[in-house]
């Protein structure tokens, strides 16, 4: 859900309380659309974010840490020289508009008092940061450029006078009068919740539904009542921000309670809170999704060149299994030598190896005696063997890393951020990709933590989601705790803490190591279980290979409720296990 102007009012007010009359002591750009303005306002110290991201503008206060470049950028540089120092004189929002304006009283060249004016456009891809001399009216510089080949009307360039963004010709719903509404709405002509977006300033989609749901079945004086008694409490700036999960997983939130949409409600005393936690659980999955994305490219690209390697290599054994035919051709040529007329380009000879005698057609080169061509067949046999036996281990050591790369290639669909990361060193050390160049590798990477759950009986099962974690988890298991796995299915391997358990802990156990592998919508999965004991990591084998013996297999289908039901953490916590 995108921010309307309804929440930037909210916002507003929140950042006029405080931060107006603050001091800018720092000002850092970490991302080329991102700009952190550390404020020191009311004996404490805020950061102020603002946005032009084209996926996620926005403005708020902001505890996130950011990791800010080696060389500031040059817009960067420009607001230091400007802004650093000067204090926060006011924060306004055009109309209802997601425009806002911050004016810091700070000087000029000369030393003299002067006002600069940072106006932050909300408006998803065209969004931006512009700094300008509300005196004269002249841009200094914009954290985006606009040339006259990208817009003639709005050009935002040094030097340029600003021009805001065309004005919508909609009413301010803060201002309408009773009258003036039903004489905005159709009640006759398509959506109302759309009608109230098309005509009135500040209304984003969301709301309008949240409008159009409190008034029930919507008739004229319905929706004026509840249009007015929303509009009531942003008048008087009484906010409730709230977020509401919804089952597909995506966020609705509004700077007043919300009744139209179902999921998990939460609210929050602070708008900007509510947008730091929103957007950095969007930042971080955007990250994962961009991150896992590259890596499963990687994986993919490896499989088919792999698929492709095997194929090539039964194509050459099925070749090599004519070994057999030229030593037999060899062979039946030496017995006969005497038979075979120098000349001759093929000869019929009896199969003395099969019942009856057969008669086999042999080809031969009639500029070699009879002898020499026995000697090709045979170099022929020996020549093709060779390869056989080539073929064969390199085909070998192929399934193993096809194996292997499917193994992860099943991690990375649940992956967060750190196992990602673990999973790219991984495939660097296994060649399978390039360090970033100019890049320096951490000495002591922070391992990821496996997922944890507890189960209906009291036990703790871990599961590992990547190779690293599987191999700490059976180096850190006890002898005679519970590993399973799915058989033979990439999947990820499970540790059942302890021993005692009774019937309903293996089989929760087995549900997720058949959930957390590549059969998770299958079902009556096999899964093998033994103790730890008995599983071993063969020499010079790939990561998160192992054997074992002595196992038996259950079979149960994958549910995702009772993987819920049972999580203590999905991994990366800090959170010590016990056993």
């Amino acid at each position: 859900m995108s921010i309307d102007g309804i929440v930037i009012r909210s916002l507003v007010h929140e950042l006029d309380a405080a931060c107006t009359t603050g001091r800018i002591v720092k000002i850092h750009q970490p991302t080329p659309f991102d700009l952190v303005l550390t404020v020191r306002a009311r004996g404490g110290t805020r950061r102020l974010l603002l946005s032009a991201n084209p996926s996620a503008p926005r403005l708020h206060l902001t505890e996130q840490s950011f990791a800010n470049p080696t060389e500031p950028p040059m817009f960067c540089m420009l607001l230091r020289k400007h802004l650093e120092g000067g204090v926060i004189q006011a924060i306004s929002q055009v109309a209802l508009e997601r425009i806002v304006h911050l004016d810091v009283l700070t000087r000029d060249e000369l030393g003299d008092p002067a006002i600069r004016r940072l106006v932050v456009e909300i408006m998803g891809r065209h969004s931006n940061i512009i700094l300008i001399d509300p005196a004269t009216g002249t841009i200094l510089d914009g954290i985006r450029h606009v040339t006259p080949a990208i817009s003639q009307y709005r050009v935002v360039l040094p030097g340029r006078p600003y021009v805001a963004p065309p004005a919508q010709d909609k009413l301010n719903p803060l201002e309408v009068s009773r009258d003036a509404f039903f004489a905005a709405l159709d009640f006759n002509a398509g959506k109302l919740d759309q009608q109230l977006v098309n005509r009135f300033l500040g209304i984003g989609p969301l709301l309008a539904r949240e409008i159009v749901h409190r008034a029930g079945l919507p008739t004229r004086e319905a929706l004026w009542e509840a249009f007015s008694r929303l509009m009531d409490d942003v008048r008087a700036h009484r906010y409730r921000p709230m977020r509401v999960r919804t089952e597909t997983g995506k966020d609705a939130f509004a700077a007043v309670p919300l009744s139209c949409v179902a999921g998990e409600a939460i609210t929050y005393d602070s708008i900007s809170r509510l947008l730091d936690d929103v957007f950095r659980e969007r930042t971080e999955r955007e990250a994962i999704r961009q991150r896992l994305g590259d890596l499963a490219r990687v994986v993919k690209n490896e499989i088919k060149k792999g698929e492709r390697k095997r194929q090539l290599l039964l194509d050459a054994l099925a070749e090599a299994r004519d070994a057999e035919r030229f030593r037999l051709f060899g062979e039946l040529l030496t017995a006969h030598l005497h038979q075979i007329p120098r000349g001759a380009s093929e000869i019929q000879l009896p199969n003395y190896y099969e019942e009856g005698l057969p008669m086999v057609t042999i080809p031969l080169d009639p500029a070699k005696s009879a002898a020499e061509n026995a000697q090709a067949y045979f170099k022929k046999y020996n020549k093709a063997k060779g390869a056989a036996e080539a073929a064969a281990a390199q085909l070998a050591q192929t399934e193993a890393e096809l194996r292997y790369l499917e193994t992860v290639a099943q991690q990375l669909e649940d992956a967060t951020l750190a196992e990602a990361e673990e999973i790219r060193e991984e495939l660097i050390e296994q060649g399978y990709l390039k360090p970033d160049k100019g890049v320096r590798r951490k000495s002591q990477p922070i391992a990821s933590r496996p997922a944890m759950f507890r189960s209906t009986e009291g036990y703790t099962i871990l599961v590992g989601k990547n190779n690293r974690q599987n191999e700490r988890l059976r180096r850190q298991a006890a002898p005679s705790d519970t590993w399973l796995h799915a058989k033979d299915i990439p999947g990820a391997h499970v540790i059942i803490r302890g021993t005692g358990y009774g019937e309903a802990t293996l089989l929760e156990a087995a549900v997720l190591a058949a959930y957390f592998s590549k059969a998770r919508h299958s079902s009556r999965v096999p899964v093998d279980y033994t103790e730890v004991r008995h599983v071993r990591k063969p020499s010079g084998a790939k990561p998160g290979f192992v054997i074992y013996e002595r196992q038996k297999t259950l079979y149960v289908t994958p549910d995702e409720s009772l993987v819920r039901r049972l999580s203590i953490c999905g991994g990366d916590s800090a959170a010590e296990e016990t056993r």
